[in-house]
């Protein structure tokens, strides 16, 4: 039985408008030599090229002079190996070889698309049967470096979503590195990540107990300074620092509307993006609320799964997942414990539905299979297309299916509330299929969302067409059930 699903006409596009300021350098010795240049300026030349920078770019970013000191911060080993005091360099001078260190990066020019969707945690002054909701994105830009975004909407009592204004200025947070690391679940954690011990073993024992991310930073870089150590090696010890620096905090202004935050990557673990953040409002056993959001970090070749979360989308801690049900992608966390326990689906094999139970959010072992591709359209794999839904028929896991050509699709389970090992009933066809005109994009043939919600007795199902753009479709619940446990 197909069941209905009514698309909307609103669509998230691509802006390539939405760009950051980030750092770049291009090596200590081009450094060095851009710098001598600079130093070769008398003050007056160098306040005219800054006015000049200034002029250009300063309507594009939220005060750009504090983030030229801060790149230009960046390098202050680099200036003061050229035997130069660094202190005595004039405030000008400073933001003018930040600027060099600087480059604009624009988000989402590429994919706007993987949304998921939760409920505000600001619900005042809104008409009956409104709602207001958040949206996040994975940003894609030049390179496929993925970033996470958001966008607040109000759902009306038609299911019709008004979205808010975007901001023009994207900010860029403050990041805070965690201080401490315990090294027993650190050196768990490299073995987890297939980091061989005897490229490790040393160093860790070295360390104390509870060590510090700079002395674990000063043993890696000593044994890396030896250019005769093998390329194996040097990858291993590398990872050690990425995880390390996996584990840090992120504080946006209080002045910033939340389509202007952008979540960045920030470790060498996620260089190459942080993929389909799955948010969650999470509520404990004493009611109290914390927004989740499971991610890939990826850095071209090692996948991390993480965890972030926040109270009020200024303040979000990032830490990594461990445990060997921590791998691969698609990761979901569900919005309350069961029986105690966190709960949380998965995908460790790339192909299967698994789930999994933990006493901390942050460690995940023993994942139990719990569905397998049945149909056609789902042959190739399975996976969560964000949280669990809790309704009063059971938890309702929206998912998707790879078939021939690679072609995603989106489907719908019902599982036991007190038990989700058990599914009670699955749609034998797809909730959603790519129409004729949703096949073009960036991915072909593709529809996937990472978070769906239930507001006014229907499913509001947010999500991506053929990794390029966004929208949604509206699914009445009771047609829904009724196709679910008609099986």
């Amino acid at each position: 039985m197909r069941v209905s699903v009514v698309r909307k006409n609103v669509k998230f596009m691509p802006d390539s408008s939405k760009v950051v300021a980030r750092f770049f350098v291009n090596g200590d010795g081009r450094t060095q030599k851009l710098v001598g240049r600079v130093m070769t300026l008398d003050e007056k030349q160098v306040g005219i090229a800054l006015e000049q920078t200034l002029r250009e770019f300063a309507s594009r970013h939220r005060n750009i002079s504090r983030i030229f000191f801060k790149h230009c911060d960046n390098i202050r080993k680099v200036i003061e190996a050229m035997e130069i005091d660094y202190v005595q360099l004039s405030e000008e001078r400073k933001m003018l070889i930040g600027s060099y260190c600087t480059s604009e990066y624009s988000i989402e020019s590429a994919a706007f698309f993987n949304p998921s969707l939760i409920s505000d945690l600001d619900q005042f002054s809104l008409e009956n049967g409104e709602q207001r909701v958040i949206l996040s994105f994975r940003a894609t830009g030049e390179g496929h470096i993925s970033s996470i975004v958001f966008r607040r909407a109000i759902l009306d009592a038609n299911n019709d979503m008004k979205v808010m204004t975007t901001g023009s200025h994207m900010d860029t947070p403050e990041i805070t590195h965690k201080k401490l690391y315990d090294k027993s679940r650190f050196v768990k954690k490299l073995q987890e990540m297939s980091i061989l011990e005897k490229y490790s073993t040393n160093l860790m024992e070295a360390l104390a107990d509870k060590f510090e991310y700079y002395s674990l930073k000063r043993a890696v870089d000593k044994v890396l300074s030896d250019g005769t150590i093998s390329a194996d090696r040097r990858m291993a010890l590398e990872e050690m620092t990425w995880l390390a620096d996996s584990f840090y905090d992120v504080e946006f202004k209080r002045d910033s509307d939340i389509s202007e935050r952008v979540l960045f990557p920030v470790s060498e673990s996620e260089s190459n993006g942080i993929e389909d953040a799955r948010f969650v409002r999470f509520t404990d056993d004493d009611m109290s609320e914390k927004v989740y959001a499971t991610y890939t970090a990826f850095n071209g070749h090692t996948i991390l799964p993480k965890l972030l979360s926040t109270d009020d989308f200024y303040r979000f801690r990032v830490m990594p997942l461990h445990g060997n049900g921590a791998l691969n992608k698609n990761l979901a966390l569900f919005p309350k414990k069961i029986k105690g326990k966190y709960a949380m689906l998965a995908r460790v094999d790339g192909v299967n539905n698994y789930l999994m139970y933990s006493d901390r959010n942050t460690v995940w072992n023993n994942p139990v299979i719990i569905q397998e591709p049945r149909f056609p359209w789902e042959f190739t794999q399975i996976g969560n297309c964000g949280s669990p839904i809790w309704t009063e028929e059971g938890w309702l896991v929206i998912s998707h299916g790879v078939g021939p050509m690679r072609r995603y699709c989106i489907g719908a389970s019902l599982f036991d509330l007190d038990d989700p090992s058990k599914e009670i009933g699955r749609l034998e066809e797809p909730l959603l299929s790519p129409l004729e005109q949703e096949r073009e994009g960036y991915v072909p043939n593709v529809v996937y969302s990472c978070g769906a919600m239930i507001h006014n007795a229907s499913l509001i199902l947010p999500y991506a067409v053929s990794d390029y753009a966004s929208t949604y479709g509206v699914v009445g619940m009771e047609e829904l059930f009724y196709a679910l446990k008609k099986r």
